[in-house]
């Protein structure tokens, strides 16, 4: 079958642009002033006053509901927020490369038993382990298996070149770098996945594409969903 994926936030903020302008309401003649987005307005207008709705939505409302964006999709803003598949950190803007920029790569592979066959697990599904330094030697594009707090919370950022550092004792945790003497902790760890996009709790300040918060990813609410993606094959001028 097919297989689709949560859209990383590059993708996401490019296809998203909900409509033209500055504007939250509808330009065009026909439909001039409807809201085109589910948002609140205000405090406590959640959807307008009776007798003249603006959005009609005080909760979440069917996709269609409003108009699509240049790209054909819908509630782009407003409505559910999304998640993306980035790992949050405030920065992340300035440290990732400007070519498909993505924080949050885990590179592994198959698990293989004694006789080098894939095992399978009790869904029927392969088995993947994160690679080891030996599946990494001679690379140039990683070393390790993950990046997810690369240049930003890892060991590796606070000492130089050739230093040496016991690395395991801090992967994965929230620990604020090397400050043992408060032992300080963040919110802000490998954990964490942006979101975006507004939702029909939130004011629309962040229906705006550059806004970003995070979550804990195991974590949910009740305006927060996801939007599935697949990677466009050929070439990027069509067939």
């Amino acid at each position: 079958g097919l297989i689709g994926n949560t859209i990383d936030e590059l993708v996401w903020e490019r296809k998203t642009f909900p409509w033209n302008g500055h504007n939250v309401r509808n330009d065009n003649p026909r439909n001039m002033g409807e809201m085109m987005a589910n948002f609140v307005r205000g405090r406590g207008d959640m959807m307008g006053v009776a007798g003249s709705l603006n959005d009609a939505g005080s909760i979440t409302v069917p996709v269609k509901s409003y108009w699509p964006n240049d790209y054909g999709l819908y509630c782009m803003a407003g409505n559910v927020n999304e998640w993306v598949q980035d790992v949050y950190r405030p920065l992340s803007h300035m440290d990732v490369s400007d070519f498909r920029p993505f924080r949050g790569n885990q590179f592994d592979k198959l698990y293989l038993d004694a006789n080098g066959n894939p095992v399978i697990d009790s869904l029927g599904h392969l088995r993947r382990v994160p690679i080891d330094e030996a599946d990494a030697e001679g690379r140039f594009n990683y070393r390790k298996s993950d990046y997810r707090n690369y240049r930003d919370g890892d060991i590796e950022s606070v000492f130089e070149d050739g230093e040496r550092a016991d690395a395991a004792r801090y992967e994965g945790s929230g620990s604020m770098y090397l400050n043992n003497e408060n032992e300080r902790v963040s919110l802000i760890n490998d954990q964490v996945r942006v979101y975006k996009g507004g939702s029909w709790k939130d004011r629309a300040y962040w229906l705006s594409p550059g806004e970003r918060r995070y979550l804990v990813e195991t974590e949910s609410r009740d305006d927060l969903g996801f939007r599935c993606a697949m990677s466009r094959m050929g070439t990027p001028t069509g067939l």
